[in-house]
């Protein structure tokens, strides 16, 4: 099942702070939560879900929106907007210095707020899988299981969704598009299908098919040719049926 992007606001000033709570709500983002200090905003990150945070430089308390980007960078791995009334350039270097993902300069309409959060989550997406890549590329360790520790950004009409990868069925290609199949929708992304097995789990996830990667715990049923999930009969390579048999009769 698909969930709107959690996002945590800090910003200690509260009337600016629920403007953009309104904006947020209304393009369809969910507010995990409205902030005013570092410590409140590092006590969110460690006890609830955030996908993207929205930061002030300025806070209400000795540490500032900086220290606290640097918190996110050395222990989570999700995207944060620096939100501040300065630009200047030694405000902008500073800030530079924690490698935000988005900096957004008040005031500011909805629609840039909405800008800066796309971009930075696809710049984030795509920041992860290149450094993956280049990972695999210098060395022979195994290349990280996804995008995100348990789920995978995905997007749908104007936002984008956190999937989890246990609700993802099975992925067939269509030409330059992937079909991602959940247990109740389909989400199309634009990726090649070797690509996109490389960011999902592999004790889970594999190539049963030239177009095909399935999910094996989403298996209903096997024959000599296909395998069945949800009603809908894929079609297996030979090497795939003999792993499913060998790992049923394991």
């Amino acid at each position: 099942m698909e969930q709107p992007i959690r996002i945590l606001i800090v910003e200690d000033n509260v009337i600016i702070a629920d403007d953009m709570q309104s904006m947020l709500e209304e393009i369809g983002y969910e507010i995990v939560d409205n902030v005013i200090v570092y410590e409140q905003a590092e006590e969110v990150l460690k006890t609830k879900q955030v996908d993207l945070v929205l930061i002030d430089i300025i806070l209400a308390s000795d540490k500032t929106g900086i220290d606290l980007g640097k918190h996110i960078r050395e222990n989570y791995d999700i995207p944060f907007i620096f939100v501040t009334s300065n630009s200047d350039r030694a405000t902008v270097e500073n800030a530079k210095t924690v490698k935000p993902n988005g900096y957004l300069v008040k005031p500011f309409e909805q629609q840039d707020l909405y800008t800066s959060i796309e971009i930075a989550l696809s710049n984030f997406t795509y920041g992860v899988e290149k450094q993956e890549n280049d990972k695999g590329a210098e060395e022979e360790a195994p290349m990280s299981s996804s995008i995100l520790k348990d789920s995978i950004f995905v997007k749908k009409q104007h936002l984008y969704y956190r999937i989890q990868f246990g609700d993802i069925q099975f992925i067939k290609a269509d030409n330059v598009y992937l079909e991602v199949n959940t247990v109740d929708k389909k989400f199309l992304v634009r990726s090649p299908l070797k690509n996109y097995l490389e960011k999902l789990p592999k004790n889970k996830f594999y190539r049963a098919h030239k177009s095909y990667i399935v999910n094996v715990d989403h298996i209903d049923a096997i024959n000599s040719k296909d395998i069945m999930i949800n009603n809908t009969l894929i079609p297996i390579s030979k090497d795939f049926k003999e792993f499913i048999i060998s790992s049923m009769n394991s």
